[in-house]
């Protein structure tokens, strides 16, 4: 009776722990949904948004099999329980790769940071997707170039203009001759601004992870424990 009360147990905790699973799944979905939407909307960085995909894949993944594993333990099916350690096991390592993926990004947002701001700054005037894009993160973040407003020092023949989007208060032709003028543009650059806000998220996306993965794996030690269970052959209702 010991035994069977112990699997019997296990066997809610399982239920209960799916449960909490399909709240994790949901939590991935919002937390990649948001990183993702965060980096699209600095277009600057959109090739890197890989990790906020993952995020969002697992947490549709791990959404739909919390049902597979709720019904496994209510059933008491040995395949249905096994087969659910074994997908979640795969999400933990997938998880894993996410998140190593996710430092590396992480040490090397300067650098990427540098390299786009410098390209873009250097095709503003020929190429409308660069104009737009560095218009709209200069108008967001209240800032001016990549480190400061003398990255715009070939902007224009006089070498001393920006872009109207580094005005404080953009209007036409704002930005002739203000490069130094701190009462017209802002002279902060963006890339402190953006790589700070970077890594705040990625910052994130680590606890969060951390978190579910604590979970997942407390599911998976279950999952073995309710299989070895009901293969024994003990009665779990």
């Amino acid at each position: 009776m010991a035994v069977e009360g112990g699997a019997k147990c296990v066997k809610y905790l399982l239920f209960f722990f799916n449960f909490i699973f399909w709240l994790c799944g949901l939590a991935l979905i919002v937390l990649g949904i948001l990183v993702h939407v965060s980096l699209h909307n600095t277009a600057i960085l959109q090739g890197a948004s890989g990790s906020p995909m993952v995020l969002i894949v697992v947490g549709v993944i791990i959404f739909f099999i919390s049902f597979f594993g709720c019904c496994g333990a209510w059933k008491e099916n040995q395949c249905m329980v096994v087969t659910f350690a074994i997908i979640l096991s795969l999400i933990v390592i997938t998880e894993i790769g996410a998140g190593i993926a996710g430092y590396i990004f992480r040490g090397k947002v300067n650098e990427l940071l540098d390299q786009s701001f410098n390209t873009m700054i250097a095709g503003y005037n020929k190429t409308e997707e660069y104009r737009t894009t560095l218009d709209s993160i200069q108008k967001q973040l209240k800032c001016c170039g990549g480190n400061s407003s003398s990255d715009w020092v070939n902007f224009s023949a006089d070498h001393i203009s920006v872009p109207d989007s580094c005005c404080k208060n953009v209007t036409k032709n704002c930005g002739i001759g203000a490069m130094t003028k701190p009462t017209v543009i802002y002279l902060e650059g963006c890339q402190p601004i953006l790589e700070t806000r970077i890594k705040e998220n990625i910052l994130w996306i680590a606890v969060g992870a951390l978190v579910i993965g604590f979970v997942q794996i407390t599911g998976i030690v279950l999952a073995c424990i309710l299989s070895r269970a009901i293969r024994s052959g003990y009665e779990v209702m």
